[in-house]
């Protein structure tokens, strides 16, 4: 990045947060690509008024629009039938993309983009040390994870988002981990999930799966 580019909304939360931490200016700019004289002044106040940088957006305003037409048609469509359609109507783009622009909201977009520009110059020793978690319910009526349905807040009791289904269907809840050395038992939780029971889990399966896969490390 020249001297004269201006910094992203990325960037600046970055260099905020370095500095609140003690990095210097140079260990910043080291750090998210840019120059030590864009970092300064930033921190002073005086990074306005010039090009802006990034990536490009990939679709246009138009474009969403046009998603969204289609997904109120049909609330109940999967991801690869509203990829499908909006390709037909012109706009060539991925599944990522189309769960970006009917799922996240612009604050959500932008803590998930901070997220992996803080991490995109990781390597692979240091991604081997993550543990990934996760849980997830599987039912026995309307596939695994039950009618889904695309809305915004303030819908839920509309008619073209709501869909007859069994009450008590049969279900269990899953939870698992998993990591570059391997994997971690499943854990079939009873009840509803809280915070003492999700402690429990932690406890009994996430720290056992730690230590099985890295051991001492």
């Amino acid at each position: 990045m020249g001297k004269t580019a201006d910094l992203t909304a990325v960037q600046k939360a970055i260099i905020d947060t370095l500095k609140r931490e003690g990095k210097t200016q140079k260990e910043i700019s080291e750090r998210i690509g840019c120059s030590q004289s864009a970092v300064s002044r930033h921190l002073s106040g005086k990074s306005v008024g010039r090009k802006k940088c990034g990536k490009k957006r990939c679709t246009t305003r138009r474009g969403d629009r046009i998603l969204r037409k289609i997904v109120e048609k049909d609330r109940f469509q999967t991801l690869g039938d509203l990829r499908k359609q909006w390709t037909e109507s012109g706009v060539e783009t991925s599944r990522a993309t189309v769960h970006r622009r009917v799922l996240l909201n612009q604050k959500q977009r932008q803590k998930r983009l901070t997220w992996a520009t803080e991490k995109q110059h990781w390597t692979v020793a240091q991604w081997s040390k993550v543990l990934f978690s996760d849980g997830s319910k599987f039912c026995m009526s309307f596939g695994n994870q039950g009618a889904r349905v695309w809305r915004k807040t303030g819908e839920k009791e509309m008619p073209k988002c709501l869909k007859s289904s069994v009450k008590y269907p049969q279900s269990v809840m899953v939870w698992g981990a998993m990591s570059a050395a391997g994997v971690g038992p499943l854990c079939f939780i009873k009840g509803r999930v809280n915070a003492a029971s999700y402690q429990e889990i932690l406890e009994h399966f996430m720290l056992p799966s730690a230590e099985k896969l890295y051991g001492d490390e």
